[in-house]
């Protein structure tokens, strides 16, 4: 029960005063004082209590309203909006003013449209082996000029000049493996066919040298990977590739999900001084993410233990 600030009495100091002047024969005045109440309200309790009555609060909401929506109204309102009829759609067909139709809605749960038809939980999987599947994507970094926003708390900068101060981009490269999560990553100077294709030979063979080899590889559609210097590189590696369907960066789900760690534990976690101290910073957080940091979704193991745990259940290297 939730009271109000200035509340003098509460369910169990009612029981008292009725208990007082019932029970115990004191008077109303006295009753009233030792609580300290009015007369009045001690008044009100004792009666309560003399009728069997509750001693709670009782809800101050009208019992009848001449004008309230009748139920069947109502399932109209309802039966329209799942239909995805807006507020104003449905007032103007049933001829009800459009702020009662919004209340309805809110007070159902269909306010909002998403909420109309429960989300379909996503389809969730993970490979089994080792380069069954690796993903590959690219996040864009801003180099660094000055302190930013993150670091100063302000996006406001007193003699700030965008033109001045804007050095460009750095393009950070990076190859997750499915089964494992393990990865790798490099900061490189854009996103051109024939950088994305050097990146790719370097992660497939910084992965070669665990042992592991790689068969798919699935990335966006961006203009690297659709160009044809890149879909020759594929063949002659001996990798198939997808790619993800347009507007559905989802797909490629753990590339996405390891930039986000990526950048919250490397890219904004410290103050650096210039890109290139970023960039140095690198290859120490790649090697905690891979041999330390516990990952949830492989059972809170370091992607180098799961290696270890499929190599030692013979996962490693086994083709169906």
């Amino acid at each position: 029960m939730t009271l109000h600030r200035n509340a003098r009495t509460c369910p169990e100091s009612r029981r008292l005063i009725a208990r007082r002047v019932i029970e115990e024969g004191w008077t109303l005045t006295a009753a009233a004082e030792a609580a300290g109440v009015s007369v009045p309200t001690a008044r009100k309790w004792v009666r309560r209590a003399r009728r069997g009555e509750s001693l709670e609060d009782r809800s101050s909401a009208p019992k009848h309203l001449a004008n309230r929506t009748s139920r069947d109204r109502v399932q109209a309102v309802l039966s329209l909006r799942r239909i995805r009829l807006t507020a104003e759609q449905i007032a103007e067909q049933l001829e009800m003013a459009p702020s009662t139709v919004s209340l309805i809605c809110k007070r159902e749960g269909l306010g909002r449209l998403p909420r109309l038809e429960p989300s379909s939980p996503e389809r969730r999987y993970q490979r089994q082996r080792p380069g069954e599947l690796v993903h590959v994507d690219v996040k864009k970094l801003g180099r660094i000029a000055r302190p930013g926003h993150r670091v100063t708390g302000s996006r406001a900068t007193e003699g700030y000049h965008r033109r001045v101060h804007d050095q460009g981009w750095d393009y950070v490269h990076v190859l997750v493996d499915d089964a494992t999560r393990i990865a790798y990553a490099e900061v490189l100077a854009d996103e051109h066919p024939e950088t994305a294709i050097a990146f790719l030979r370097r992660g497939l063979a910084y992965l070669a040298s665990m042992g592991i080899t790689v068969e798919r590889l699935m990335t966006d559609n961006g203009n690297a990977y659709r160009s044809t210097a890149h879909a020759i590189a594929c063949r002659e590696l001996g990798i198939r590739h997808l790619r993800t369907r347009p507007y559905t960066p989802r797909t490629n789900g753990k590339a996405e999900r390891f930039i986000k760690t990526l950048v919250d534990g490397w890219a904004y976690d410290a103050i650096y001084g210039s890109s290139a101290e970023r960039t140095a910073a690198l290859p120490a957080w790649l090697d905690r993410y891979n041999r330390k940091r516990p990952h949830r979704s492989i059972g809170r193991m370091p992607p180098m233990v799961r290696l270890a745990e499929l190599r030692a259940n013979n996962v490693v290297g086994a083709h169906s």
